[in-house]
């Protein structure tokens, strides 16, 4: 059982270099997609993430309840690829429905630290090998308004938490590998 998690910018190839190692498990995999299609760019996204992938993996849709689906998928015999812890955590902290101010404290929800702590619970009992694929947001200048701050921050803290839990993680630039861990 091998936990890897794959960081890149938008657009690096880190979630084909995720695919990859999926299909070069030979291992039954367990797609799990975090996206939600809020919109018709997003929808089109989405639509191609799904042309890529072949077609006898399991496709698992869930936005929240991360740690409980690599559970319920959990066997020797699977590869489980998530895709991605980023948007996973923008639907968690939009999860409540709540305005966030443009300055000041911000407030997360407590679903975000109930599945958050479920997620890094679920990835040391899963008994599958494990790829999740997370974006690095923490490469650039800090972005305007306090939200988008808490996303950098809660972003960098996650990325953090699951490479400390995986055996390997490798950051993916202009579709390059480079081994970070393990």
């Amino acid at each position: 059982m091998t936990r890897t998690l794959v960081l890149g910018g938008a657009r690096s190839g880190k979630s084909a270099y995720a695919e990859r190692l999926a299909i070069e498990s030979g291992k039954e995999v367990v797609y799990i997609a975090t996206a939600t299609a809020g919109d018709a760019e997003m929808a089109a996204r989405i639509a191609h993430h799904k042309g890529s992938r072949p077609g006898e993996w399991t496709t698992v849709e869930e936005p929240l309840a991360l740690g409980n689906q690599l559970l319920r998928w959990s066997s020797p015999e699977r590869l489980i690829l998530v895709d991605c812890l980023t948007l996973w955590l923008s639907n968690l902290l939009f999860s409540s429905g709540q305005e966030y101010p443009d300055v000041g404290e911000i407030t997360l929800p407590a679903l975000f630290h109930e599945q958050h702590d479920m997620l890094a619970s679920a990835l040391t009992k899963c008994s599958s090998d494990i790829v999740l694929v997370s974006n690095e947001v923490g490469l650039g200048i800090m972005p305007f308004g306090a939200i988008s701050r808490c996303f950098l921050d809660e972003q960098g803290r996650l990325n953090q938490s699951v490479a400390a839990i995986c055996d390997r993680a490798v950051f993916v630039a202009a579709g390059l590998p480079l081994v970070l861990k393990g």
